[in-house]
C-alpha cells in the first residue's frame, strides 16, 4: 500500500450523501438538477455514426481546442496549442500539479476557503502544501496583500478558485491585476497562478477578474459540467502557456491517453452554438428566491457572487461542524456539508446548494435554522 494514499482522507462530502434517506432535502449535492440540452449529444452521436468513435490525439480534438482558446481570448493563451482536453477538470487540476511541482523543492500556495482537491493532490504527491485561509465575510474574499505576504521562495504555484466552492466569492478585476503585479516583481523563476474557472459561467456580477487576462504563467481550468449540466461527461480543460504545456499534454496522454470522442463533439456543439451560458438565466432567478428564503430565515449567510451554493452559519469557531451535519441528517432530514473541510476559517459553517426546488430548499433553511436554534449554536448570527 502506497502510504501517502493511505494517509489520505476520503471524501466527507460522499461520506455524508451516503447518509442521505429518500426523504432527505438534499442541499449537499455539488451538480446542476437542469437538464442537458439533448441535441448536442443528437448532433454528436450523428458525427460518430458517419465517422466512428476512434482515439483523438493525446491534446484532444483540434476544433474545439480552437473554440476554447477563441471562447476566452486569454492574450498568451489564445492559441489552440495552449489548450489540453482533458477528462473532466479534477484530471487538468491533477496533471498540472503533479507535472510543474517537484516535490524536493516547492511549494504550493492554497488560497482557502477552497475545494479539498488541492490540498488532497499535494499530500498525495509529497508537495509541501501553504494554505492561507481567509474569512469568507471580509470585503475582499481573495485580500490580495494577504495572498501575496503568504507566498515564500519555494512557492512555485498559486491554487485560486473563483466563483468559490464553497463560499460563491468571485475575485475582482483589481485584486487580480494585484496579485499579478506582485507576483511579477518577485524576479526569478515565475510563480504560476492555476486559476480553477468551473464556475466561471455562472456569475452574479459585472467585476470578475480573471487571471488569463493579465497574468502571463496563468493556467485556467474549466469544464462543461456546471454550467451546462454535464458532471457525467466528464469533459474538462486546461489552458496553459506554450513553455509548459507539452509537458502537461505529455502527463495526461499516460495518465488518460485521451479525452472522450464523444464527449468532445458534444463539447464542440455547445460552443458552436453558443449555449455555454444557456442555464444562466434560471440560476439568477433561483439565487433571487434563495436570498429571499435566507433573510426569512434568521441565517446569517455569504452572499454568493457565481455558483450554485450559499455557506450559512450555524455556531462558532468552536463547534464540531461535522458533527452538527450528521445530526442534521439524522434528526431533521437535511444534508448540507461542513465549512471546516473546506477552510479552518469555515468551522461552524455549512455549505448548502441551491439547485433544488425552491420550495425544499425554503423548508431545508428553516430547519437548518431551528435546529441550530435548538442546540444553542447560534450565538453567533443574527438569530
Amino acid at each position: 500500500m502506497n502510504p501517502a494514499i493511505a494517509a489520505v482522507t476520503g471524501s466527507t462530502i460522499r461520506a455524508l450523501h451516503a447518509k442521505r434517506r429518500p426523504t432527505s432535502i438534499n442541499l449537499g449535492i455539488g451538480e446542476p438538477t437542469l437538464r442537458p440540452n439533448i441535441a448536442h449529444f443528437e448532433a454528436a452521436t450523428r458525427w460518430v455514426g458517419e465517422n466512428g468513435c476512434r482515439y483523438s490525439t493525446n491534446i484532444g480534438d483540434a476544433d474545439l481546442r480552437e473554440a476554447i482558446a477563441a471562447k476566452y481570448a486569454y492574450p498568451t493563451l489564445a492559441h489552440a496549442d495552449n489548450v489540453c482536453i482533458t477528462t473532466g477538470s479534477q484530471e487538468a487540476v491533477y496533471v498540472a500539479m503533479r507535472t510543474l511541482l517537484d516535490p524536493a523543492r516547492d511549494e504550493v500556495l492554497v488560497v482557502e476557503p477552497a475545494f479539498p482537491v488541492y490540498v488532497k493532490i499535494a499530500q498525495i504527491e509529497g508537495v509541501r502544501c501553504n494554505r492561507v485561509a481567509i474569512d469568507p465575510q471580509t470585503r475582499d474574499a481573495f485580500d490580495a496583500e494577504t495572498i501575496l505576504a503568504a507566498v515564500t521562495p519555494a512557492t512555485r504555484l498559486v491554487v485560486i478558485c473563483s466563483p468559490c466552492n464553497p463560499t460563491g466569492r468571485v475575485i475582482a478585476q483589481a485584486t487580480v491585476r494585484r496579485i499579478a503585479e506582485g507576483l511579477l516583481a518577485r524576479g526569478g523563476e515565475p510563480v504560476y497562478v492555476l486559476h480553477d474557472e468551473i464556475y466561471r459561467e455562472l456569475v452574479y456580477t459585472d467585476d470578475v477578474g480573471e487571471f488569463g487576462k493579465v497574468y502571463p504563467y496563468t493556467i485556467s481550468i474549466n469544464s462543461l459540467s456546471k454550467s451546462n449540466a454535464l458532471t457525467g461527461l466528464r469533459l474538462g480543460w486546461m489552458m496553459a502557456p506554450a513553455e509548459i504545456m507539452p509537458q502537461f499534454v505529455k502527463m495526461h496522454g499516460w495518465l488518460t491517453s485521451c479525452a472522450s470522442t464523444y464527449a468532445m463533439h458534444v463539447a464542440m456543439e455547445v460552443f458552436r452554438t453558443n449555449d455555454l451560458g444557456a442555464h444562466l438565466p434560471w440560476y439568477v432567478s433561483q439565487r433571487a428566491r434563495v436570498l429571499e428564503a435566507l433573510r426569512a430565515s434568521g441565517l446569517d449567510y455569504v452572499e454568493p457572487e457565481g455558483g450554485f451554493y450559499a455557506c450559512v452559519r450555524v455556531g462558532d469557531a468552536s463547534m464540531d461542524t461535522l458533527a452538527f451535519a450528521e445530526a442534521l441528517i439524522d434528526e431533521r432530514d437535511v444534508v448540507a456539508i461542513p465549512g471546516h473541510i473546506f477552510s479552518r476559517t469555515m468551522a461552524g459553517w455549512l455549505r448548502t446548494s441551491f439547485v433544488g426546488e425552491i420550495a425544499q430548499i425554503t423548508e431545508a433553511y428553516d430547519r437548518i435554522a431551528n435546529f441550530a436554534a435548538e442546540r444553542g449554536t447560534l450565538a453567533m448570527t443574527r438569530r
